[in-house]
């Protein structure tokens, strides 16, 4: 489709990779490979500079001082801010999805400062949220989203959306945002609380992520092993009590 490069950022992955969630980066390049595009990938150190010229940046998820050390560092590197004003798009699983956000609970429940690249406060869970999550992308959701999300989700964090963000599904099995809807959009940033890893499990997600780049929407390119795993998911949630 494209013979330029999409640059992708691994944020922190050292701090910012439970359950897996570097596979997201791998499931990129996957995907891109299936469209034809070509893509580079950097992994971004703690301490080293945010790149600014990159079109997709990825966050993991996190434990709770590692989350509030990444959150500081991006915050003082101001680098996100940059790229998401100049149009980049970012995904951002679990802890990532909450330090993006403008406020989140530290390992003490206090409230911790966010990069503040997504409208959205977090704060604490009743109970925590631990287990298989499937949701229907939200009528609101990109156009390309139209298939169930399947993901495992473990976290303590009630997301409450502010104006400018909006839902990317609603849930039909687990907790997500605490009130029925699961992860966040605005413009091209995207937070939620898909581990599996996500876009393994939800490859039509990384499909409208590399859309935003290449500015089109792409096909969707079926894959059989992906739908047996998707499949599989399926029908374990509906054995659990759907």
């Amino acid at each position: 489709m494209s013979e330029s490069v999409i640059r992708i950022a691994s944020i922190y992955p050292t701090l910012l990779g439970t359950y897996g969630d570097g596979g997201n980066v791998l499931a990129l390049k996957h995907r891109a490979g299936l469209h034809g595009l070509v893509t580079d990938v950097v992994d971004v150190s703690p301490g080293e500079p945010l790149p600014r010229d990159c079109d997709l940046y990825v966050l993991g998820g996190g434990e709770d001082t590692a989350q509030v050390a990444a959150a500081d560092s991006l915050r003082a590197d101001g680098g996100m801010t940059q790229a998401v004003d100049r149009g980049a798009a970012v995904l951002a699983i679990c802890a990532g999805y909450q330090l993006i956000g403008r406020e989140f609970p530290d390992a003490t429940g206090a409230p911790s400062a966010g990069v503040g690249i997504l409208d959205i406060r977090t704060d604490r869970l009743p109970k925590r949220a631990v287990g298989e999550l499937l949701t229907r992308p939200d009528p609101q959701a990109p156009a390309g989203l139209t298939d169930l999300l399947t993901g495992y989700e473990n976290h303590a964090g009630a997301t409450h959306l502010g104006p400018d963000a909006r839902p990317l599904a609603q849930v039909e099995f687990g907790v997500g945002n605490g009130d029925v809807s699961e992860g966040a959009i605005s413009g091209h940033v995207m937070g939620t609380y898909l581990h599996g890893p996500c876009l393994a499990r939800n490859p039509q997600i990384a499909d409208v992520l590399l859309g935003w780049v290449v500015g089109e929407q792409l096909p969707h390119i079926a894959e059989r092993e992906v739908e047996e795993l998707r499949a599989e998911r399926l029908e374990f949630v509906r054995r659990s009590g759907r």
